[in-house]
């Protein structure tokens, strides 16, 4: 039962929710739209073939039947709205139904969070924590301005980490199936559910008698698991294998001809990787003595060599797919050591979630900066109880995450929206949040409020410094941002590894 400062949160959630429907939308305003069209007006078979917009369907199969749903109360609100050949429709209906869509469809977001504050206990922390993430700018900006579906799909998300904290480990496997099957970027943190739900509901040991494993209830469990999952897959992709339309379907998920990094630098690993292959370039003309030769097909005249899909460099090695991938399993193993070596239990999974997260994010293909939301939507669940590095580390990442989502909004009318709804939140996350009845801002040492002050500064050469000032070089605010925040970001995951892992083994 929600309470009365519950409603008076959600109202005025909703309300600052609405008052962003005249903000500017991004492309993907007509990528969703057109993903109504062609499920309302095609065949199943037909959906991902439909090409006549380059705005091709690239969800798995459950976010399609999603945006089916959708698509019928689209065509009562307004049939153009769904018309296959009405590309770039952006009428004043069609933003009002589709912004219209996000409030609502974000309420499963509400709803996962309320039932994870009353799973902790209803404490004022846990509720803090959970309005904190209902307002969360990564969702304000990317859903509400820039326009996705991404609270209701982490509200999916939640909904099954809650379930595991309830005990219903069988239920918390099936809604993760399911989620997987509405958006494929989710198999990031899929080895931490693996791990978990095999040790931790799959491997009986026998209550009575000789101790060891119970072979029998092990195997059947495994089996349960194992035909729910495959029931949920079955649903979503069976019709997909029974038409032979598999293969391109995996072609539209994996689009692997995409580069290295997207058109603006997520602020991971790889952007301070670019970064350093430019900042060499730089030093091999004014220093050619001391820095590696340039290789001579590097395309060097653009000041964007590398920023827009390209991923080759001209003095650091390339970076293939599969070093990504490398890359990122080495990353995931910490993650795997806590549910193997570790006590087993439903927090354990939430931390090798957000450290799967955490790998996926700073080391993996291609990775969009709106990705910092696989991190931060589980970490916040972490901080209805923690400690302080825990609180520390909450803190940095999230003002560095949230603010490099900032550029997405890069209207001049939306310069004040984002800057006060990143400074309101930044402020409430510092001075509500508490470890042991310390804020969050008194828990940060000396060099972390350095950088975390540092952001204003940040704001005011990127945001406010007039466009002259950078000269031909305009993508350089760009890559300040991403370079500054992927700093807090890479801190951060160290900091969260030595406090899941070798704090507590030291």
């Amino acid at each position: 039962m929600l309470s009365v400062n519950d409603l008076v949160l959600l109202g005025v959630g909703i309300g600052v929710k609405l008052l962003l429907w005249p903000a500017y939308h991004s492309t993907d305003f007509e990528v969703h739209r057109n993903w109504l069209a062609l499920t309302h007006s095609l065949p199943v078979d037909k959906w991902y073939f439909e090409n006549r917009s380059e705005w091709t369907l690239d969800y798995p199969p459950f976010f399609a039947w999603f945006e089916w749903a959708l698509s019928h109360l689209a065509y009562m609100w307004d049939p153009r709205i769904v018309d296959i050949d009405n590309l770039e429709y952006s009428a004043l209906t069609c933003v009002m139904f589709q912004r219209l869509s996000v409030v609502v469809s974000e309420l499963v977001l509400f709803a996962a969070l309320m039932r994870f504050a009353k799973v902790s206990g209803g404490s004022v922390q846990a509720r803090v924590a959970a309005f904190l993430g209902f307002l969360s700018p990564g969702f304000l900006f990317v859903d509400h301005v820039h326009f996705q579906y991404n609270g209701f799909l982490f509200g999916i998300l939640v909904y099954s980490l809650v379930f595991a904290l309830e005990g219903h480990d069988l239920l918390a496997g099936v809604t993760f199936a399911a989620l997987l099957c509405f958006k494929h970027i989710f198999m990031y943190i899929a080895p931490a559910y693996f791990f978990y739900l095999l040790l931790h509901y799959c491997v009986v040991y026998r209550q009575r008698g000789a101790g060891g494993l119970d072979l029998g209830a092990s195997v059947l469990r495994l089996l349960k698991l194992g035909s729910c999952v495959m029931l949920v897959s079955g649903i979503a992709f069976g019709p997909f294998v029974a038409m032979g339309q598999i293969p391109q379907l995996v072609s539209r998920l994996f689009p692997f001809k995409r580069g290295l990094c997207h058109a603006y630098w997520a602020p991971n690993f790889w952007a301070l990787y670019s970064f350093a292959d430019r900042a060499l370039i730089i030093g091999s003309r004014l220093a050619p003595n001391l820095f590696p030769a340039l290789r001579p097909n590097a395309a060097l005249e653009s000041s964007t060599r590398g920023l827009v899909g390209d991923s080759s460099f001209a003095v650091l090695p390339d970076v293939t797919p599969a070093a990504t991938f490398i890359a990122t399993l080495v990353a995931q193993i910490p993650a795997c050591a806590l549910l193997v070596f570790r006590q087993r239990t439903p927090t354990r999974l939430i931390q090798a979630v957000v450290l799967c997260a955490f790998a996926s994010f700073l080391f993996g293909w291609h990775v969009h900066e709106k990705a910092v939301i696989l991190i931060l939507a589980p970490l916040g669940l972490l901080v209805a109880t923690p400690t302080k590095r825990m609180l520390r580390m909450f803190a940095v990442l999230s003002i560095s995450g949230y603010y490099s989502l900032l550029p997405l909004l890069f209207g001049a009318q939306e310069l004040p929206i984002k800057a006060a709804i990143m400074l309101i939140w930044s402020l409430s996350a510092l001075g509500l949040l508490k470890s042991s009845s310390v804020p969050a801002w008194r828990c940060l040492t000396a060099l972390e409020k350095t950088y975390i002050s540092g952001h204003g500064v940040l704001f005011l050469l990127t945001e406010i410094s007039p466009s002259c000032l950078f000269g031909q070089m305009q993508f350089l605010p760009l890559v300040l941002v991403s370079v500054y925040t992927a700093l807090g970001i890479l801190y951060s995951w160290l900091g969260m590894i030595y406090e899941l892992l070798a704090a507590e083994w030291a």
